[in-house]
């Protein structure tokens, strides 16, 4: 059974930090393409950092650019988001998602094919 797992989120204070984690069970998450993404209330779901299985390249949304990080923990056959200066607004669900056919990342939704159910991130003061 293919399932992904998130870990990590909770309430934060304006300016904190989280590190979410993303663990898979059924394949070896570390050999494929894996997207981060999040919801807020009312909002679509937004892609916000992805790293490619090809050369490792990696991209953000103009919204986190700078503050969110991604990458790959080989021993543990995890990937990681380290969110640094977070802001009420980056208060969402977080869900990390695995492309399974492609070697470079992006953003459209449809080309992940598994996701996991989510991790709650609120930053509040």
């Amino acid at each position: 059974q293919v399932q992904l797992v998130e870990s990590g989120g909770g309430l934060v204070q304006p300016g904190g930090s989280l590190r979410l984690s993303c663990a898979a069970s059924g394949f070896r998450l570390d050999y494929y393409v894996v997207g981060w993404f999040r919801q807020a209330p009312g909002k679509e779901r937004e892609g916000i950092a992805c790293i490619s299985s090809s050369d490792g390249s990696t991209y953000y949304a103009d919204s986190v650019k700078g503050r969110f990080s991604i990458s790959r923990d080989n021993a543990k056959k995890t990937v990681s988001l380290q969110m640094n200066s977070l802001k009420p607004e980056d208060t969402a669900v977080y869900f990390c998602a695995t492309d399974l056919r492609h070697p470079i990342c992006g953003f459209t939704r449809s080309t992940y094919d598994y996701w996991g159910r989510g991790t709650q991130v609120t930053v509040s003061s």
